[in-house]
């Protein structure tokens, strides 16, 4: 029975663990580049003894961004900052991934601490935000939105194509896409966003067009042997909005268009939600579970699975394959080490790169000295 810690092997690719840094959108770029910054944030949690390590969402246009602060796959420009990225990764043990996305609706922001409104196209720091059909996200996100003709989805999943390829060439080993979270993807499923008449729109199998499109397009040109996933946002926890069972149905034909796992987030596609469990423990795992057994397809999740002995039984008790980390990889560059000192590892050390954990083997000093507490007693819950 696999554990938190044990190996897994999807397609030609290994994880160390089932322990995935999720990735987390920080701000720091310039031009959509990454940076010194990145280098540091990917690099420490490889370092801390996560199996997959992904930096932020990479957009694959200038207008996927979430704000001019953003990173980007759109450039050759970009190659050099994100070659390093996935090169650090690899060295500290992790392996690097690359999430693709396009913010939609939802773009032309300020940072969150100043103030997260939207910009107008005419902003400096603003553009023209686009959409499936012309509907304002609402909230804070109040500019008008172009709906996208047909001639320009296509460009769109070009667009997800060419930034496989640069993904590539940069040394990720590791593709996701990002359809959750109220962005573009998500938002072309979700009928609270897309009241297209076409045939991206209207019936649940329409609405879908637009993932199954860009995945055949990145398909084309990612290999066989490396991972394809997708964040999928499967509930909008509104009436109108996308429901579980049509997920379940949607994650079934994508996996019949190359699909290899599926990372289960919520749909987002509006601020009038109801019943949101957010402060409920591993709220995602029995979604995840479902999909699990019914689509026959490996699955992630993540949302509030930050405790070791939680994050260890649902890996355990076969629910889910892997688990995403993303505010308490933030909090933890060494998450993994220490939820394997509290769940009783018969060796935390062998999580971490071999100079450093050889300082740490072989250096001892009095109890306390290293900067780590006690493990927690009974810490696994069993």
């Amino acid at each position: 029975m696999p554990d938190l810690f044990s190996p897994y092997t999807l397609k030609g690719v290994t994880l160390r663990n089932r322990v995935a840094m999720s990735p987390m959108t920080m701000y720091r770029s310039t031009d959509g580049r990454m940076g010194d910054f990145h280098v540091m944030l990917m690099g420490s949690r490889a370092a801390g003894g996560f199996g997959l390590v992904f930096p932020e969402q990479l957009a694959i246009t200038p207008d996927g961004r979430t704000g001019t602060g953003c990173a980007g796959i759109y450039d050759d420009a970009q190659l050099e900052g994100l070659s390093r990225v996935a090169a650090i990764v690899k060295d500290m043990g992790a392996v690097p991934a690359a999430q693709l996305g396009h913010t939609g609706r939802k773009g032309s922001e300020k940072k969150p601490w100043h103030g997260k409104t939207q910009l107008p196209p005419d902003h400096p720091d603003g553009w023209q935000v686009r959409g499936p059909s012309a509907i304002p996200y609402g909230g804070r996100y109040t500019c008008p939105v172009h709906a996208l003709t047909v001639d320009e989805i296509k460009y769109i999943h070009r667009a997800y194509a060419r930034a496989a390829q640069r993904a590539l060439e940069a040394g990720f080993e590791w593709l996701e896409m990002h359809f959750a979270h109220g962005y573009l993807g998500a938002s072309f499923f979700s009928p609270l966003a897309n009241q297209r008449t076409d045939e991206y729109g209207g019936s649940l199998e329409n609405r879908l067009r637009f993932h199954r499109e860009a995945l055949d397009a990145v398909r084309a040109v990612w290999p066989e042997r490396l991972p394809l996933t997708m964040r999928l946002g499967c509930d909008d926890f509104h009436e109108e909005g996308v429901r579980f069972d049509d997920s379940v149905w949607a994650v079934g034909q994508l996996k019949g268009h190359g699909l290899d796992l599926a990372d289960l987030s919520l749909g987002m596609n509006t601020d009038d939600t109801k019943g949101v469990p957010f402060n409920e423990v591993a709220f995602m795992v029995e979604r995840g579970s479902r999909v699990r057994r019914e689509v026959g397809i490996p699955v992630g999740v993540s949302w509030n699975l930050g405790l070791p002995a939680v994050a260890d039984r649902v890996v355990r008790e076969g629910l889910v394959d892997m688990v995403l980390l993303g505010r308490p990889a933030l909090s933890n560059p060494h998450w993994p080490f220490w939820a394997a000192r509290e769940l009783a590892h018969p060796d935390p050390l062998s999580l971490l790169p071999e100079d450093w954990s050889w300082w740490l083997r072989n250096r001892p000093g009095p109890e306390g000295s290293l900067g780590w507490p006690s493990a927690a007693a009974g810490a696994r819950g069993d």
